[in-house]
């Protein structure tokens, strides 16, 4: 690509081998077409939906619910069985649905290209199919126009395209047809080419195609999406750690279970039975079910925060989410342009307000002011408003039509009260010179209502000073001299090191030909003031990177934009450190591997990039251990969106294509809303934990009974169906509620978990076994008591075990609310989990007294002597685990102290 940069018109004709006059020969053309193959993006091999389906069942967790499910309806538990496998239907259904969403990246990027093409074939111009379209054509371009492959630009007028969703860059780039100078260009910075899917919102061009379909700049980023990974989720990565650990358990009971009857005399059958009855409960068949449930609740209540979640899994990865690598144009600025300055000699006017809402104030010397009651200033804006082609307009919002930076400049003029239609009643226009890259300024002729002409120019400040003479100053016109040269100068210099896009606009009074050449017009002008402009930082956005940094999440500027540019607005943000660097793309071309690895971490600012380059971050950050969320709103985002741990798109201004790259999209294009979703991503990790906490201490607990009196020789206190009831009412109804409990109030005062965390890590494995323990050996208490006392069947001890069982694990539940302690939440600000146990108490309640329901559970109704017995066992585990816990953060305190005190 860069020789065809490089090259001069004649010369890449000739080596394309092709004719600018008469264009390619049809032969030519069918030739080159088996040769490259048709101009469009190829999609990868895609996998059918039924076969994504079937994936779904190659999970462990679920492979080792297969399994309890044939256990279970081997052993007659119906309904168990059914149960079971409604949950890995329902989990096989939305994986598949995800991941069938996940493939549609590459439909939309096939969007962007465009459908007809102006074409030289044989010395006649065709309106063609764009999938036509082969190397070596000769293309007409013109304002409007998406351009069909990659071209280089050999005749270009007054030519600007948009190109923010490849490159980021945030205005519309200038194009020239002139070879360009040097090696290794930047995407961005190669003036003389024009790119598939990118618009021309300028001016016209001849233009000679020099790549099609996948060699196409755009086709390299549907290889890069075809070819990325899309990461498994910490969550993914500990189910499946936690299905092995429930596995190796439940074999384990098995067999100790199986051996201890046998040892204690009882028939091998019966114990096998025992065992694999054991088994199926130790397994949490609802916990696959619950988490998906929770995780959609966590979707619900992100959808009301604006962030809309595409991937289900992913929503926990947010909390865990170390850096966020952010896109600049669009997402942490406007991506409108906004006029923040203006100045003419001697004094300085800020204009308040953002983006295209003509809504803002003049402020000069620190008071408010009108600035259309200053000569200067009105003038200046009278040439910013009619030296113009761009349409402003209201429809929902506030809209441009045409280049963005003429946009901001009638966006200026609105909020002074100068409209374009009402200018034109005063000033008629009669002649306009365009803008082209070579001269870098526009002229029109007006004409006003007096009858006088006026010439207004606006350009490059440094081109348009040279042909200024005189200078306007308090509605006076005086000689241009070198101090007021050097004033000029100095005070383009201050804006653009403050990362403005200064333009500079002159006038000329006289009589003037409708036939004289531009360059006559366009001398001895009179300077009249510079305007400074910049894609400006959302309001919200400052607060949300600090709010992140004392959570612990660093934010990461990654923009195709320039270098300067981009370092004003991290500092603006607050998002460089004291020792952040700066990279650019081509500093990163010229750098190993293992050396950009080693210096990554300490890049604050990424600027210049393409999408490899992107790409590259993500992947060594993600290298480094981070956990890395990659926002973006362009087409060169979207394959390091796809790769990233969460992948964020801008709902707004976003392309389809970063849409489908993405795990979640922010609704509203609100950075902050990022933050938001973090906080929900903690929560909801958080309360993943607890109810497998909540979960696999009651399996514990039930198991241990079972062990417990079997051990001691005692007929087994739980029957089947019991523990079928538990394990669907008590263990299941509970934990959903848990899966909806509010975050703590410290959820983003805490530095983010670390993404290799097992799920019973901070001491979540302790509780499960303690209180699990506790639940076990309290309801085989309870039931011991009551088996043993004189006159009692074996039918009141199981009803009392298995009230005992219910009633601890309903105390334990609000155990789980905290890591610290049962006191550490307030009890009422669950509501659903209060409702969620006291159905579960009622439910208990009926199949303890209602009669046709006891032969069925094989219970009996209890008195109130019973009643007693069942509220103190059941509440025994949680207060001796109370105690057990400030005994153990007590020694932790006094061992931290004596460390200290040694340190000393």
């Amino acid at each position: 690509m860069v020789d065809y940069v490089r090259m001069k018109a004649t010369e890449l004709a000739d080596s394309l081998g092709v004719s600018i006059e008469k264009g390619l020969h049809e032969k030519e053309v069918q030739k080159r077409r088996r040769n490259v193959g048709s101009n469009q993006l190829q999609e990868g091999k895609k996998s059918s939906v039924f076969s994504i389906f079937i994936k779904q069942f190659q999970d462990f967790m679920v492979i080792i619910l297969l399994v309890a499910m044939a256990f279970s309806a081997w052993l007659g538990e119906t309904l168990d069985a059914v149960a079971i496998l409604a949950i890995i239907l329902l989990n096989a259904v939305l994986g598949t649905v995800q991941e069938v969403r996940a493939e549609n990246s590459l439909n939309a990027l096939m969007k962007l290209s465009a459908p007809l093409a102006f074409v030289l074939r044989e010395g006649e111009w065709k309106r063609l199919e764009a999938v036509d379209l082969v190397p070596g054509d000769i293309v007409q371009l013109e304002s409007g126009n998406r351009i069909p492959a990659d071209v280089r630009f050999i005749k270009a007028e007054s030519l600007s395209i948009e190109e923010s969703a490849l490159t980021g860059e945030s205005i519309a780039v200038d194009k020239t047809d002139e070879p360009l100078q040097g090696t290794n260009i930047p995407l961005a910075d190669q003036r003389n080419m024009g790119f598939m899917g990118t618009m021309v919102v300028r001016g016209k061009a001849l233009a000679i195609v020099v790549a099609t379909g996948m060699k196409t700049e755009m086709g390299k980023i549907a290889n890069l999406i075809q070819t990325a990974e899309t990461m498994e989720t910490p969550l993914q990565r500990r189910l499946e750690q936690l299905g092995k650990i429930l596995v190796v358990v439940a074999l384990l009971l098995t067999v100790l279970v199986v051996l201890t009857g046998i040892w204690q005399g009882q028939d091998v059958y019966q114990m096998f039975l025992a065992g694999v009855s054991l088994a199926v409960a130790a397994i949490p068949e609802g916990l696959p079910a619950i988490v998906t449930i929770a995780l959609a609740l966590g979707v619900q209540r992100m959808i009301k925060r604006n962030a809309i979640v595409r991937k289900l899994p992913s929503v926990e990865t947010l909390g865990c989410a170390t850096i966020i690598c952010s896109d600049k144009t669009g997402t942490l600025t406007q991506n409108q342009m906004t006029v923040q300055k203006m100045w003419v000699p001697t004094e300085t006017m800020d204009v308040s307000g953002v983006g295209y809402q003509p809504v803002g104030k003049f402020v000069r010397s620190g008071k408010e002011v009108i600035p259309t009651e200053h000569s200067s200033f009105c003038r200046l804006l009278e040439i910013a408003v009619l030296c113009n082609n761009a349409v402003f307009k209201q429809s929902e919002e506030w809209q441009v039509d045409g280049d963005p930076t003429e946009g901001a400049l009638l966006v200026v003029g609105k909020k002074a009260g100068l409209e374009k239609s009402e200018l034109l009643k005063s000033y008629s226009k009669e002649k306009e010179y365009p803008f082209d890259s070579a001269r870098k300024m526009m002229t029109v002729l007006c004409r006003s209502s007096k009858g006088q002409q006026l010439a207004m120019v606006k350009g490059a400040p440094d081109i348009l000073l040279d042909k200024c003479t005189h200078y306007l100053q308090n509605g006076k016109v005086s000689r241009l001299t070198d101090t007021v040269r050097k004033q000029i100068q100095s005070q383009n210099d201050l804006m653009a090191k403050k990362a403005l896009r200064v333009l500079a606009f002159a006038f000329r009074e006289g009589r003037f030909s409708l036939s004289q050449g531009v360059r006559t017009v366009e001398e001895q002008l009179i300077f009249v003031g510079l305007m400074g402009m910049v894609d400006p930082p959302r309001e919200e956005v400052k607060e949300a990177i600090e709010r992140c940094r004392i959570a612990g999440i660093r934010t990461v500027m990654i923009t195709g934009d320039h270098q300067a540019t981009a370092e004003a607005i991290a500092e603006q943000l607050g998002m460089r450190r004291s020792f952040g660097l700066t990279l650019t793309g081509q500093d990163m071309a010229t750098m190993k591997e293992r050396e950009f690895e080693e210096l990554v971490e300490k890049v604050d600012v990424f600027a210049r990039v393409t999408p490899e380059h992107k790409l590259l971050i993500v992947k060594a950050l993600q290298a480094k251990g981070h956990v890395v969320a990659m926002t973006g709103d362009g087409v060169n985002d979207a394959p390091a969106i796809k790769s990233a741990d969460i992948g964020i798109a801008m709902g707004k201004t976003g392309t389809d294509v970063s849409k489908e790259a993405s795990s979640l999209i922010l609704a509203d294009d609100n950075f902050s809303t990022i933050v938001s979703a973090i906080e929900e991503g903690r929560n909801i990790y958080d309360n993943i934990r607890k109810f497998i906490s909540y979960l696999l201490a009651s399996n514990v607990g039930e198991i241990l009974i079972m062990f417990f009196a079997m051990l001691g020789g005692l007929p087994i206190p739980l029957v089947p169906i019991q523990i079928l009831w538990v394990n669907l009412v008590t263990d299941g109804l509970p934990a959903m509620a848990l899966g909806v409990d509010p975050a703590e109030e410290d959820a983003m005062k805490r530095s983010p978990r670390n993404a290799k965390e097992g799920i019973f890590a901070r001491g979540i494995g302790w509780k499960i076994v303690t209180r699990g323990l506790l639940i076990g050996l309290a309801s085989w208490l309870a039931f011991w008591v009551a088996y043993t006392e004189p006159g009692s069947d074996l039918t009141r001890a199981q009803t009392i075990a298995f009230a005992t069982l219910v009633f601890a694990q309903l105390v334990y539940v609000f155990d789980c609310r905290s890591e610290t302690t049962i006191f550490g939440r307030n009890p009422l600000s669950n509501r659903p989990l209060l409702l969620a146990v006291a159905s579960s108490v009622v439910l208990l309640l009926v199949v303890v007294y209602l009669p046709s329901l006891q032969p069925i559970f094989h219970t009996t109704a209890l008195g109130l002597r019973d009643w007693v017995l069942i509220t103190v066992t059941s509440c025994l585990p949680v207060i001796v685990a109370g105690l057990l816990d400030q005994v153990f953060r007590r020694k932790q305190m006094m061992a931290t102290a004596s460390a200290a005190r040694n340190v000393g």
